[in-house]
């Protein structure tokens, strides 16, 4: 089967895998389209530390049930469209005992810590199997980024009387967005690119800072009346912003952190003790954020047509990385489409 590997830093190839089969409990999956994400990006540019060597990238899943394993539940059948929870836990540390599963110690994601979904066909444990009713395949692979956003906006308490500030409009900080307005909340969206700012104000964002032109902390107060954010949401992991999160939230708000940021942050931490702020971080997406999504999808008049930079073969997948590379906010999302 047709599959796509990163072997060294910067190259992606394919190469010919042997077709999986479902064993006791698995579901094999034809795999549609698989979404390329800023980590991928991350492990072709070597940036990324947690990936594994020679990996299979790709956790971001729109399939259908190809096969079922003995053992699987009947309200799984073949020809099903389906997503994938991609994320292992191991139930037995803090996160685990303590019910948060997505923040497992030990966990292992598709297409970093262990092979991912950029094949054709891929079998996986029934349990990590999300059916995915009334969403086309293409639609579910947007699924899993914007579930993380909204996993971001349960650990900042977001509600209809906060004013949240969104550092980074990519697919994650688009799903940090909708979910804030779903809340009832006042969005402000920060980016580089005024692209990505059209399209955060169409998913409701109240007010768009574009970095490059404008100020963020002196439009926040602007927007807020001088009182800042109450709620901000890093969803780029750089320096820059983490710093800004810190400037631009109110006294006594919270800071949910989902980028990593790739060096150290210098901070006054004097602004953590004088604001009394709440920092916290936010790590991939439980079960309840994947329903969140699916039924914002299943009642919402957006398109999500404007959210997808381009739908390429396999074999354009080195071009499209080189060309995200040097061009990081012309991209929204890119998805491999894997023939019939």
């Amino acid at each position: 089967m047709k599959t796509l590997r990163i072997p060294s830093l910067q190259k992606i190839e394919v190469v010919d895998l042997p077709k999986p089969v479902a064993g006791a409990g698995e579901v094999l999956l034809k795999l549609k389209y698989v979404g390329f994400c800023g980590s991928d990006l991350n492990t072709f540019l070597g940036r990324n530390t947690m990936a594994k060597p020679n990996v299979i990238p790709g956790h971001e899943i729109g399939a259908v049930i190809e096969a079922l394993g003995e053992g699987c539940p009947a309200d799984l059948h073949v020809g099903q469209v389906v997503t994938v929870n991609p994320y292992t836990n191991c139930g037995h540390c803090a996160s685990c005992r303590n019910g948060r599963y997505n923040a497992c110690q030990n966990n292992e994601t598709l297409g970093v810590q262990r092979d991912g979904a950029m094949r054709e066909y891929i079998a996986l444990p029934w349990q990590k199997i999300i059916p995915v009713k009334g969403v086309t395949p293409r639609d579910a692979a947007l699924i899993e980024p914007m579930s993380v956003g909204f996993h971001a906006v349960s650990r900042g308490q977001v509600s209809d009387i906060d004013t949240v500030l969104v550092l980074g409009c990519g697919m994650v900080g688009l799903g940090a967005i909708i979910r804030s307005v779903q809340r009832g909340a006042t969005v402000i969206a920060v980016d580089l690119s005024q692209e990505k700012l059209d399209l955060a104000m169409k998913a409701g964002a109240a007010y768009g800072i574009n970095s490059t032109k404008e100020d963020i902390l002196t439009k926040v107060m602007e927007y807020t009346d001088g009182m800042g954010a109450d709620v901000v949401i890093e969803a780029v992991g750089s320096p820059i912003t983490y710093v800004s999160a810190i400037d631009a939230v109110s006294f006594t708000g919270r800071v949910v952190c989902i980028g990593y940021a790739k060096s150290d942050v210098s901070f006054q931490t004097k602004f953590f003790v004088q604001k009394e702020l709440d920092i916290r971080g936010s790590r991939n997406a439980t079960p309840d954020d994947f329903r969140a999504v699916l039924n914002y999808m299943h009642h919402t008049q957006m398109q999500m047509e404007p959210f997808i930079s381009g739908i390429i073969q396999p074999e354009e997948a080195q071009q499209a990385l080189e060309a995200w590379a040097e061009a990081p906010g012309k991209v929204f999302r890119i998805l491999v489409k894997f023939e019939e």
